[in-house]
């Protein structure tokens, strides 16, 4: 596909950062095809990165928060000199978005200004289409720079979180300027419908789901029969429920005196899951490993008898694909889009939050044959050799943004 006339950027609320592998993924994939893309972000990620892919791309990132505050001044000042007829177009967007979040003057103040400097940035780099991860302040911003002048936009919502207070988001306002939503799932795509303002926007919103390079992700070695490891990889805080884990291993630790769950990741709820361990007695079992690279994730999973995520609330995660790629079977939660990839045959699901069902699955994960979790970890690996391809999902996504050429 000829991508001459086509200026891509991708604007993110914080890039790059550990738990946003997919969107550098995603990014790279594009280019591979040939499309160039230009990252924005509001934000640097506050902790540090270990994975030199991350590091890479922070380098090739521009901000327009961090350090550019003189910038984002000066651009709107020009625009109310300049461009009066975009501003005043934006105001009432600008206005329902402070309405809707309950408040905030200051935030959507600097919503306005990053607009103005993202549209001269647009004109001065050829950007003609911007594109962003998640219905937060990001889209906002390329939805006034679009009223205001500017490209183009879409974006990619995940769930469910950030549909739990959708008014406060607006994302009817966001879906009805948008050339095109993706949404990530079959849940995402039905909550997403039911939030548009006009029946004509539903026609906008497309699944695309999120996708892995299959080729990086070869089946692990069969499990041996002694290995009691489990893995649980994601930013350690409230919507993904690892603060439930040390509960469970003690329930399980003199029945499985080998088990070992390993938490890859970090954030604010370290101190709660740490109290938890120290509560329950069980710091050799629960190994809180920090962030890890690509590569050190890939083997961790490899190296276990099954990935474990107990959330709250997930859109549809990477990481479940890349250990049913590896041949990894998993235990999760019936929560959004996780049950449309994972089932019985390739794991096991169980309320969120609800100690029992989840000891009772882990028992079952640990108490299993290496035969039987074979058996799972292909079917997973097959589901998502199905569905799940990033080259074939990022030329939908190509056709997506070339479509607004037209």
């Amino acid at each position: 596909m000829d991508h001459a006339a086509t200026g891509l950027a991708y604007l993110l609320n914080t890039y790059p950062a550990p738990s946003g592998t997919f969107i550098r993924n995603e990014i790279r994939a594009l280019e591979q095809l040939g499309q160039p893309v230009r990252r924005l972000a509001v934000r640097r990620f506050a902790g540090p990165l270990v994975d030199p892919a991350d590091i890479d791309e922070r380098d090739r990132t521009q901000y327009l928060l961090d350090g550019n505050v003189g910038a984002l001044v000066a651009a709107a000042l020009r625009a109310l000199v300049t461009n009066p007829g975009g501003v005043a177009r934006a105001l009432p967007a600008w206005r329902a978005l402070l309405g809707n979040s309950g408040g905030g003057w200051i935030r959507h103040a600097a919503y306005l200004m990053q607009a103005a400097f993202l549209r001269e940035q647009a004109r001065r780099h050829g950007i003609t289409h911007v594109h962003s991860h998640f219905g937060n302040n990001a889209p906002a911003v390329a939805m006034l720079s679009f009223l205001m002048g500017g490209p183009t936009y879409s974006f990619t919502a995940h769930g469910p979180d950030e549909f739990t207070d959708a008014q406060r988001l607006s994302f009817g306002l966001k879906i009805e300027y948008a050339s095109f939503v993706v949404a990530i799932s079959e849940f995402c795509r039905g909550t997403l419908m039911g939030l548009t303002r006009t029946g004509s926007d539903a026609n906008k919103i497309h699944i695309v789901r999120c996708g892995l390079e299959l080729e990086q992700f070869t089946p692990a070695p069969p499990i041996a029969p002694g290995n009691q490891n489990l893995v649980c990889v994601g930013r350690l805080c409230p919507q993904k429920g690892q603060v439930h884990i040390p509960a469970a291993v003690a329930a399980l630790r003199q029945r499985f005196p080998a088990l070992k769950v390993i938490l890859v990741g970090d954030g604010e709820s370290r101190g709660e899951i740490e109290a938890e361990i120290a509560e329950h007695g069980v710091a050799e079992q629960v190994i809180l490993h920090g962030w890890g690279t690509n590569e050190q994730v890939r083997r961790l999973i490899s190296d276990s008898r099954a990935l474990l995520l107990p959330s709250y609330a997930e859109g549809l995660p990477v990481v479940i694909m890349e250990a049913f790629a590896m041949g990894r079977p998993v235990i999760s939660t019936t929560i959004a889009g996780i049950p449309e990839l994972v089932d019985e045959s390739c794991g096991w699901l169980v309320p969120p939050g609800e100690h029992e069902p989840l000891v009772a699955a882990m028992a079952d994960a640990l108490a299993a044959s290496p035969e039987r979790l074979q058996r799972m970890g292909q079917e997973g690996r097959h589901r998502v050799t199905q569905s799940h391809d990033r080259r074939v999902l990022t030329q939908r996504l190509d056709e997506l943004f070339s479509s607004t050429e037209q």
